[in-house]
């Protein structure tokens, strides 16, 4: 059973996506469970276990420009989020232990997920994935970038492309 709160984004960004115009590349993302995420929070005052709305927000409308770039008209894809755990960590035991995230080569990100990828004329394709970047602190481009999420979001990128782009030509 999904959460309320993860019902009422998933209806916010549907009328987002109407209100834009629809294509007929489509990206649906959905947050199971995500009271239940080991680390999904970029606030850990307001939001110390489970899913801080904005973060499944931010992940949902970057999976769906991603789809909106790769996707070819007719594909249809099913996200289904299981678990996040952000890059980083809060530290209890420094003085700005809740308003920073300290990055540290061990606290990668990573993203459980399972997905099913339709398109005209073949099988559907339905499969679980465990995403991770052990190397996202080396990742070009993440100096000098203010986006709090840059390590899930270019995770997401590579991993969108490694199975959804069209082949190059």
């Amino acid at each position: 059973m999904r959460t309320t709160l993860a019902s009422c984004l998933l209806m916010v960004l549907a009328l987002d996506s109407m209100a834009q115009g629809t294509s007929t590349a489509q990206v649906e993302v959905r947050f199971d469970h995500p009271e239940k995420f080991r680390d999904a929070s970029l606030d850990n005052r307001a939001y110390p276990r489970g899913a801080d709305p904005q973060v499944m927000k931010a992940l949902a409308e970057h999976l769906q420009a991603l789809g909106q770039r790769y996707l070819r008209p007719g594909q249809q894809l099913l996200i289904d989020i299981r678990d996040i755990d952000l890059a980083g960590q809060f530290e209890p035991w420094h003085s700005q232990a809740y308003d920073v995230r300290f990055l540290r080569e061990v606290t990668w990100p990573s993203i459980d997920l399972d997905y099913t990828f339709e398109q005209p004329g073949q099988p559907t394709l339905k499969a679980k994935e465990r995403l991770s970047d052990k190397m996202y602190l080396s990742r070009p481009g993440r100096l000098g970038n203010n986006d709090r999420l840059y390590a899930e979001k270019a995770m997401l990128g590579d991993w969108f492309r490694q199975r959804f782009a069209p082949p190059s030509s």
